[in-house]
């Protein structure tokens, strides 16, 4: 095994299937990054969602994808031109993945690509143990979804965050205002069919408890791309609020809790959600 990865495995918790699964994951998506960043991918867009905010500020949960938005809009971009720089830097820390781009049927201004791989041959390379080996499905594959949006709402920026692991490399992010901006947008208006995403609400909670200031620009610049806020005054703080609470009066809580609890460590600390709770805490939101 690499020695990058024999460390970077050493932050995590060993001891079962899922354990490991998690591991490899977030040890690929990381390596990953460090493929798009010596492809110079930085250049052009910059790293923002779940993934970003669990990598470089801490999130406590697990996220899944790897979401990016262009600094401007371009035509021409390709996400699949990245494919081989990506696969030779998890082959160079002994992964073995291909990337493959989604096809969309109708037009999306959202490119998106996985990378993906045989879940047994990829655990072979982090070592893992016989008696836990045995235990991964035959057939399973890993996947991990790497998305960018090509055409991006206006108004936000970006800062240059450092990673140490799996060597020492800068990725470009959106600040955490328009981080907080972009999930504040899923919150209102995330249509998921019939179901409720509470890993949205989740991150609501950990926004407000660690970095409350939201960028309300930014918000109304990707209300107006999806059609949300389409009026010729600008969004504001009353509206925001008002929007907000009216989510909250209709949220399931139930749901939420349901969909979130795979993800977290602890699904007790979602015990005390209420429709009380969130009309409380989004009080202590900063708008900047």
């Amino acid at each position: 095994m690499h020695e990058a990865v024999t460390q970077m495995l050493q932050k995590y918790p060993l001891d079962r299937l899922e354990d490991y699964t998690k591991a490899l994951r977030e040890i690929i998506q990381e390596v990953a990054l460090l493929g798009l960043w010596r492809s110079k991918f930085f250049d052009k867009a910059a790293f923002y969602g779940e993934t970003a905010l669990r990598i470089l500020y801490g999130l406590d949960r697990f996220s899944e994808n790897l979401d990016f938005t262009l600094l401007r809009p371009m035509d021409d971009f390709d996400l699949g031109s990245f494919g081989s720089s990506l696969e030779k830097e998890l082959q160079g820390f002994g992964f073995e993945l291909h990337l493959e781009q989604k096809n969309r049927a109708v037009k999306s201004p959202v490119q998106s690509a996985f990378l993906k791989a045989d879940t047994f041959s990829q655990m072979l390379v982090i070592e893992i143990g016989e008696k836990i080996l045995r235990q991964v499905p035959k057939g399973r594959m890993i996947k991990i979804k790497l998305e960018v949006d090509t055409t991006p709402p206006g108004d936000f920026s970006t800062e240059t965050k450092y990673l140490l692991a799996p060597v020492p490399f800068p990725v470009r992010v959106l600040t955490l205002p328009d981080l907080f901006a972009g999930k504040m947008h899923a919150v209102l208006y995330r249509r998921w069919k019939t179901r409720v995403k509470g890993r949205d609400w989740y991150d609501l909670v950990w926004y407000i408890s660690h970095h409350p200031g939201l960028h309300l620009g930014h918000l109304e610049q990707r209300m107006r791309q999806t059609g949300d806020w389409d009026g010729t005054e600008e969004l504001t703080e009353v509206a925001f609020f008002n929007a907000l609470h009216t989510a909250i009066d209709t949220l399931d809580i139930d749901k939420a809790r349901e969909e979130v609890s795979p993800f977290i460590k602890d699904p007790g600390v979602i015990s005390i959600w209420s429709k009380e709770f969130f009309h409380d805490i989004v009080s202590r939101i900063k708008l900047v």
